[in-house]
């Protein structure tokens, strides 16, 4: 077995998944593929299926009853990878905002830099978005920033959802008290990891804004990460 897998949610992402999966098996080292897909009714997991049958043992699928969350999808994943003992397990969006290619730096970050977990950031030297408003760009980054003076996190991009755990930190992290199901999922879990004293790397990305099919951000989500940071602050601080 490969000792890496990555972690791909869906919802409503026939446009993109065939692509993402194949850019992801072609690799060197090799990745394996958890897609784990929350009843898309646009076929999704139709698709997946075709890849498992042209691609035996590296592509893998859960198929949940509903949509339930992006954070109760990567916990059901983690949870999948850590009994399938995989060494290293990754995060990534399906809609090639991520670039494939850097899982293998977000790889070496871990496995040759000794990083517990490491981050494809924006908002480090050499990080980039493209293709964004200047008001995203703006808005984006001072979300990064009142989270880091909330939390005194030390990740610059708090929010960023490409990311690589080595499998010991996922089994020591209680995942079952994980709270956040949207974009502030992503938050507390770095907050967890660096609570828990293990290392975190950010290593530089160009995020590029979705070329195909629809956004899932929504201001409920928004909210939940604004107004769940102190939440957060207050309730897993005590732990």
């Amino acid at each position: 077995m490969a000792e890496r897998l990555v972690i791909i949610p869906t919802y409503n992402e026939k446009e993109n998944i065939r692509d993402i999966v194949t850019h992801v098996l072609g690799l060197k080292p090799e990745f394996h593929v958890l897609v784990v897909d929350d009843n898309s009714p646009d076929g999704t997991a139709d698709i997946v299926k075709d890849v498992q049958r042209e691609s035996p043992g590296r592509v893998h699928l859960l198929e949940r009853a509903g949509k339930q969350g992006l954070g109760t999808a990567y916990i059901a994943g983690f949870k999948w990878a850590i009994v399938q003992q995989y060494d290293f397990i990754f995060e990534m969006d399906a809609d090639f905002s991520h670039d494939p290619n850097d899982l293998v730096r977000l790889y070496e970050a871990c496995a040759v830099q000794g990083a517990d977990m490491s981050v494809g950031s924006r908002y480090v030297k050499g990080g980039h978005v493209k293709d964004w408003s200047w008001d995203r760009v703006v808005m984006s980054y001072c979300a990064s920033l009142y989270v880091r003076s909330v939390l005194w996190l030390g990740v610059r991009d708090t929010t960023a959802g490409f990311v690589c755990y080595r499998r010991h930190v996922l089994e020591a992290l209680p995942l079952d008290d994980v709270k956040f199901v949207g974009y502030a999922f992503q938050i507390e879990m770095k907050y967890r990891v660096k609570l828990a004293g293990y290392r975190i790397i950010e290593v530089p990305i160009t995020f590029v804004d979705r070329l195909k099919g629809n956004s899932k951000m929504s201001m409920g989500i928004f909210h939940e990460a604004f107004l769940g940071v102190i939440n957060m602050r207050l309730r897993i601080a005590r732990i």
